[in-house]
């Protein structure tokens, strides 16, 4: 009898241990491919480019109409990504180029320690100084190289074949993490790079009205759509390589650009389709009536969130500053989602205005409206015309834009300064031209979007809204300011 209680307690022993092992082994892979200030793909109806792998992902999962990244410039919105924080709660990673602060783990970090391989190819978390033996999106396979690429200006990154290496160095039945981060397309292009690989002018069907309507700046939107389907290439050679080994139907497939394309009102800056990115997903039997088109407002917060859970790993076990975002994985089974609308804004893009200061800007987007608040409306927006107004990227686009001079409708949307209020309805203006904040008809609207905005800052603890947003301002490219919370008790002692 006791042998036999002792047998029957060795099989419950062995059933629990092999289960265990069985989700371990189950646990799903995660491939991130990020394309670097892209705003376009063939399945949102554009026909000047053919992205067929992003699309197909879409097509084959979901493809997001509302997805924004709290910051539309490199480096913030990446650290969004891979915290699950908005820009404000992230101290000096707010801003361009920082340092990153010490307290704050990534997410791919978490990753690491629960049992996930992890790797990158191309731009991970940049740029900006890196914490010391730490890293942030995980090992960097950047050693192999293309002999040829089919333009100036595109990196010799082989990021389809890195992410091949990257496999062959995974231990067996090890879960892993990939962040395909292209370095497409971003600036600069070789200048009709576009039709001399086969692209026409003619079949142009995006032209926004407040750039010049010239042939230099249609070449230059063909130069960046060439640019992003080399981005959708090594996509679809990353994806086809899954298929191979086996690997497709366990892997979670989020495809994205960490900002909108270099050109004038869009990359860095707060307007809303500068902060509305692509987005499509593919999770081969998790994803409930795949091909669906998503409308529910998200945010690059969610992005972390939404991995740990893939994961398994339970946020409080995460080792993370608290969380902002909320996973997607609602959406993914297409169940109810209560968010109506998300928030945005941008600190300090560029060293281009008189003592580094930050251009800072908070939105609200719900339902068919953006609420901007410009905190300091008497500095640029894009920097000083002494520094080249470089919180726009230097293109053909923009030099035919600054060519109309001040006071045009062009030059002034471009690179003037704006009120502190703005209100746009996207639906019946999605360029942003026509600002409603100081039309009695729409005030009631305005006061109830801002009041929704700035309850919902002072709760995250935005330093804009409790009195310390000059801290912004302090944080230099190459070193340290002080901790937030240091400054904080440093100033209640002086008061």
């Amino acid at each position: 009898m006791k042998k036999s209680l002792r047998h029957l307690i060795l099989i419950i022993i062995s059933f629990f241990v092999n289960v265990s092992i069985s989700q371990t082994v189950k646990r799903p892979n995660i491939l991130f491919a990020i394309a670097d200030d892209m705003s376009h793909a063939s399945s949102y109806g554009f026909k000047f480019l053919h992205t067929p792998n992003f699309d197909t992902v879409a097509k084959e999962g979901l493809l997001f109409n509302h997805m924004y990244t709290p910051s539309s410039k490199c480096a913030p919105s990446r650290a969004v990504l891979i915290t699950g924080r908005n820009p404000w709660q992230l101290e000096a990673a707010a801003n361009h180029q920082p340092t990153w602060p010490d307290k704050f783990k990534s997410v791919i970090e978490t990753l690491t320690d629960h049992g996930y391989f992890t790797g990158f190819t191309g731009k991970g978390w940049n740029p900006g100084i890196h914490p010391e033996g730490r890293n942030l999106t995980g090992k960097e396979y950047n050693n192999l190289k293309r002999e040829f690429v089919p333009a100036k200006g595109i990196n010799t990154y082989d990021y389809s074949a890195n992410f091949k290496q990257f496999l062959a160095d995974r231990p067996k039945d090890q879960p892993f993490f990939f962040w395909y981060g292209c370095k497409e397309p971003h600036r600069g292009y070789e200048y009709k790079s576009g039709v001399k690989h086969g692209k026409k002018i003619e079949d142009l069907d995006f032209m926004p009205s407040f750039w010049v309507d010239s042939e230099a700046t249609k070449h230059d939107i063909l130069d960046y759509a060439f640019e992003v389907e080399y981005f959708d290439q090594h996509l679809g050679e990353i994806l086809q390589y899954l298929k191979e080994t086996g690997e497709l139907d366990n892997t979670l497939i989020i495809v994205t650009s960490d900002n909108s394309m270099p050109f004038p009102r869009f990359k860095g800056h707060p307007h809303e389709f500068a902060t509305r990115v692509p987005f499509a997903v593919k999770w081969p039997k998790e994803v409930s009536s795949p091909g669906r088109i998503v409308n529910d407002f998200a945010s690059f917060v969610d992005i972390a969130p939404t991995f740990l859970k893939a994961a398994g790993i339970k946020e409080n076990k995460s080792e993370m500053q608290p969380i902002e975002g909320k996973s997607l994985m609602d959406i993914f089974k297409d169940k109810p989602r209560n968010r109506l609308e998300v928030y945005t804004g941008r600190e300090r893009n560029d060293m281009c205005r008189p003592n580094g200061w930050s251009y800072p800007v908070r939105s609200i987007h719900k339902g068919d409206f953006v609420y901007m608040h410009n905190f300091e409306p008497n500095r640029w927006p894009c920097g000083t015309l002494e520094a080249g107004f470089r919180d726009t990227d230097w293109s053909p686009t923009k030099v035919a834009t600054m060519e109309e001079k001040p006071g045009t409708t062009i030059y002034d949307l471009c690179y003037g300064k704006r009120p502190k209020e703005e209100l746009y309805n996207i639906k019946d203006d999605p360029e942003c031209l026509t600002n409603l904040a100081e039309n009695p008809k729409y005030l009631k609207i305005k006061n109830a979007l801002k009041k929704q905005l700035f309850k919902q800052l002072k709760k995250q603890g935005d330093p804009r809204l409790t009195g310390y947003g000059d801290i912004f301002d302090t944080y230099d490219f190459d070193r340290r300011a002080p901790e937030y919370d240091k400054l904080v008790e440093k100033r209640k002692k002086k008061d």
